[in-house]
Order: C-alpha cells, then structure tokens, then sequence
C-alpha cells in the first residue's frame, strides 16, 4: 500500500521542480529583456539631437530635427510603456505557470525591443551625417577656397608659362563661383547633405585643376622648346655624320622627325582644350622615340669606331685560323695512318675549312661594301661581329683536335706502360697464390686469373690495330684494371682467410679432447679446407670455437695481427 503513495508522490516532485526550472528560466529572461529596454530607454537621444541646435535651424536641418524628435517621442511615450506592460504581464504568466504563452510573448517583446534598437541607430547615424556634413564641408571648402585663390594668382603671375591654355584655365576657374554661391546659400538654408554634394563635386574639379596648373607649363615647354630643339639638333647631327661618309638612309630620320613635327601642332591644340591625359601619354612617347635617335647615331659612332679598329685584325685573324685549318687537314691525313679518329673528328678538319671559305667571302663582302660606303655602320658591325664569333668557334674546335692528336702517341705509350703494370700486378698476385703453402687453388679463383688475363690479352690485341683505336683500347684498359684488382683483393682475402684457419684450427686443438662436439666440428673444418673450400671451413672452424669460448676469434685475430 505504501509504494502506491510512493510513486504520485514522486511524479509530484518531479513535475515541481520542471516547473520550478522553466520558472527560473523565464524570470532570467525577463531580466534580459528589462535590461534591454532600459538601455534603450537611457540613451540621452534628445541630448544628442541638441547638437543640431548649433546648426542653421532652417530647411533641410530643421525638418529632420522635428522628424527625429517625434520618432523618438513616439518610442519614449509610446513603445516603452507597451514594453513594461508586456513585461509585467510575462511575469503573471511565469507564476501561473503558463510557461508556452509567456515565451511567445517574450518574443514579442524581443521584436520590439529590436525595432527601438533599430529606429535610435537610424536616428543617431542620421544625425552623425548631418552633424559631420557640416564640419567636414566647412574645413574642406576652406582648403577649396585656398586652392581656387592659388590657382588664380597662379596664372595671373606665370601667364607665359600657360600659353594658349591662359583662356580655358580661366573659364575653367569662373566655374567655381557659382558653385561657392550654391554652397553658401545651401548652408545658410541648413541644406547640410546638399551641400555636402558640391563639396564633393568640387574638390574633383580642384584636382583636375590642380593637375593642369602643375603639368601644362612642362608640357609646353616639351612641346615648344625642348623637342623642337632636340629635332634641330638631330637634323644637324645627321646632316654633319653624312658629310663624314655615314649612312643614315635606314634610320628615316627626316621622315620621322616630320611626323614628331606634325604631332607638336596636334598636341597644341588638345593642351589649349585642357585635354591633358592623351597629351601626357604622347609627349612621353615622343621623348622616348627622340631618345632612341640620340641612341642610333650615337650607335652608328660606336659601330664605326669598332669597324676601324677591329676589321683588318680579324681579317688576320681569319688568314692565320684559315692556315692552320690548312695543317690542321693533313695532319688528321697522316695521323689516320696509325690511328683511328671518331667520325665526327674526322669529318671535322674539312667541315672547317668549307666553313672558313664561306667566311673568308662574307669578309671580302664586308670589304667591298666598306670602300663603296653604302652601307650603315651598324649593320658592318654586326656582320664583323658575327664572322669573329665563329671564327672563335671554329679556332677553338682546331685548337681541340690539334691537341687530342698531339695526346694519341702519349695516351698510347701511357695504355701500354699501365698494360706492363697490370700484367705484372697480376702475375705477382698469381705467384702469392701458388707460394702461399695452401691446399691448393679454388676453381672460381682459377676462373677469376683466366678472365684478368683475357682482358689484357685484349687490350694487347687493340694496340695491334693499324689504325689504332685508342677509345677502345683505353676502354679494354679500364675493364682490364678492375678485373685484376679484384683478383689482387681476392688472393689477399683467401690468403688471408688460410692463415687465419690454421690459427683457429690450432687454438681448438686444445679442447678436443675434451669436447666430443667441439672435435667433430674441427674435423668437418679441416674437410672443407682439404676441398679448397676456404670460407666455409673459416665459417666452421670460428662457430666451433665460439661456442667454446666466447670472443676467441677477437683474440685469435689480435694474436694474427702482432706477429703480421
């Protein structure tokens, strides 16, 4: 009977303290929403609307100030006391515990609480703009008005330094005083924005201004002193290198200089039109094509400074690589009689000398066109240029065989002195094997003497060849030095590997009579050793003695290396 009062009871407690954690909850929330609407409700908004009291109250200021001021009436008298009323009534909700329609009425509130927010951000920022309209338009049409009067004093003191441009400069700047007017008389009717507008449009004027009074004196002086006097100096530069024999034709200097006449007189008149961007971009490029006529005479100097100076030493230069091309020739000729040149040393001693004709007829061209003067300096340069280039190619392709054919007697007696060192090397080695008090010689080892001895029986054979060929005889050389090397290393290591068997074989004799194992390990040892299998009678021998005595085989080596 007890546990059914049990369980209501529980139930009970349970549902109390969901209610009572929905309650808490809620209570939280409203203190949230209380806050919100308190800090909405404190912004001093009317104190800061009082700022546009020091504004002119008329017009544009004074209609959004009555507009702001009611918005902020409406939501003070209006909107605020519905908040407290919605909030009061929330809090009946919670202690009724009718928790669902007290969240939907939070959200209510949260919604108009948001829409406050709202109208006071609307309301401040429109009034920031208003207020900082004013101050921004007061200091920067003072820096307008500054720079209108600059610019006016300007052109009236410098009117040379202007030209034609005097006039339009001029127009340009009466235009201003209508848009001052405009502007006083906005601000004087509290238009701030509106007058922020011709702040905005005339400070882009005053830039453009400002450009033109700064570029347009440098632009004329381009354009009325500076190019045309570079075009008369290039004309009589010209005129006095073709006096002193220098072809000119291929620069069209004449041509060219009258269209940058042309453009002088088309740029003019856009500079008297104040149309200043498209003149900057074509005073640049005339400068720059002036510049490079300064570049090409100057080249064409230089060009025949180099003529002068380097035409008959190459022209040497090209007989004496011609000549020895000549040696060059039938020394390959009777070198091929004992030795074998690679195909593309062959071929080259002739290949030379068919190119060094084709110079030799471009020289005597050049030569011709030199006398007749007809032709520019700086193509004479560049063809001159161009034969010294290859005669250094091909001089030094001569001077490369040259050598290596002088090297083919030195590099044979140097193969064939290595050859007796190697056939030597190796019968040293053979002898060590035979002398050596072993056993005798494994069949692999026998294998490795015979192949050695091929390889310089091979080398002795290519240097039989007539001709020679002495790339494969030095590769057979270098195939033959490794071979025997090996084989050296190998007598060595078998050698090596019998003395240190009988040593081990002896410092085992000691425990055999006591170990069965150990004896019967030594005994298949000295099998292996008696069928010349040397690496595995030492593999046998160290593993029986290890097993005895742990670190013998260190000691045993030590022993081998005191008494070397």
């Amino acid at each position: 009977m007890v546990k059914y009062f049990i369980i209501p009871i529980i139930i009970l407690l349970v549902l109390v303290t969901i209610a009572f954690l929905f309650r808490r909850k809620h209570i939280r929330e409203i203190g949230i929403l209380e806050n919100e609407k308190l800090q909405i409700q404190n912004k001093p908004i009317f104190e800061e609307m009082m700022k546009v009291k020091q504004l002119n109250m008329t017009g544009e200021t004074e209609e959004k100030f009555e507009r702001w001021r009611n918005e902020w009436t409406e939501v003070i008298d209006i909107h605020m006391p519905k908040i407290d009323s919605m909030l009061f009534d929330v809090e009946d909700m919670v202690d009724r515990f009718r928790f669902k329609k007290a969240t939907e009425t939070e959200k209510e509130i949260q919604e108009r609480i948001r829409q406050c927010e709202k109208k006071k951000d609307t309301i401040l920022d429109e009034l920031n703009e208003l207020v900082g309209s004013e101050e921004k338009n007061r200091i920067e049409m003072e820096k307008l008005r500054e720079q209108y009067r600059l610019a006016r004093k300007t052109i009236l003191a410098h009117q040379h330094a202007f030209g034609t441009t005097v006039e339009p400069l001029e127009k340009e700047l009466e235009s201003f005083t209508p848009k001052f007017e405009e502007y006083d008389e906005l601000t004087a009717n509290g238009n701030y924005l509106l007058a922020r507008e011709i702040v905005i449009t005339l400070s882009s004027k005053g830039e453009q201004l400002s450009a033109l009074i700064h570029d347009i004196p440098s632009l004329l002086t381009d354009l009325q002193n500076k190019i045309p006097t570079s075009i008369r100096e290039l004309r009589n530069g010209s005129k006095e290198m073709e006096e002193q024999s220098y072809n000119l034709e291929h620069l069209e200097l004449s041509r060219q200089l009258q269209e940058i006449e042309s453009e002088i007189a088309e740029q003019l008149i856009k500079l008297s039109q104040l149309d200043i961007d498209p003149v900057l971009q074509k005073v640049t490029e005339m400068n720059d094509r002036i510049e490079s006529f300064y570049d090409s005479l100057e080249n064409e100097v230089n060009s025949r400074h180099y003529v002068d100076q380097n035409f008959n030493a190459i022209g040497e230069s090209l007989f004496g690589i011609i000549r020895f091309a000549k040696e060059i020739f039938d020394e390959a000729i009777y070198v091929q009689q004992s030795y074998r040149l690679d195909e593309k040393e062959a071929k080259l001693p002739e290949a030379s000398i068919k190119k060094l004709e084709i110079l030799q007829k471009r020289y005597d061209t050049l030569q011709v066109l030199m006398e007749d003067e007809g032709s520019a300096y700086s193509a004479l340069q560049n063809e001159l240029k161009q034969i010294s280039d290859e005669l250094e190619i091909i001089a030094a392709d001569q001077e490369s065989l040259a050598n290596r054919m002088k090297n083919l007697r030195i590099d044979e007696n140097n193969v064939r002195k290595q050859l007796e060192e190697l056939s030597r090397k190796l019968q040293t080695g053979d002898r060590k094997l035979h002398r050596g008090n072993i056993p005798g010689i494994p069949d692999e080892m026998d294998a490795r003497l015979e192949e050695a001895d091929e390889q310089l029986y091979l080398v002795s054979q290519s240097l039989q060849e007539v001709p020679l060929n002495m790339a494969v005889a030095e590769s057979y050389l270098a195939n033959a030095e490794t071979v025997v090397n090996d084989v050296n290393e190998r007598v060595e290591e078998l050698l090596e590997n019998v003395m240190l068997i009988e040593r081990i074989i002896q410092y085992g004799n000691r425990y055999r009579a006591s170990n069965p194992v150990m004896h019967q390990k030594l005994l298949e040892a000295e099998e292996s050793f008696r069928q010349f299998r040397y690496a595995k009678a030492l593999e046998e021998a160290a593993t029986a003695v290890e097993a005895v005595e742990p670190g013998a085989m260190k000691r045993i080596e030590e022993m081998l290396k005191e008494h070397a």
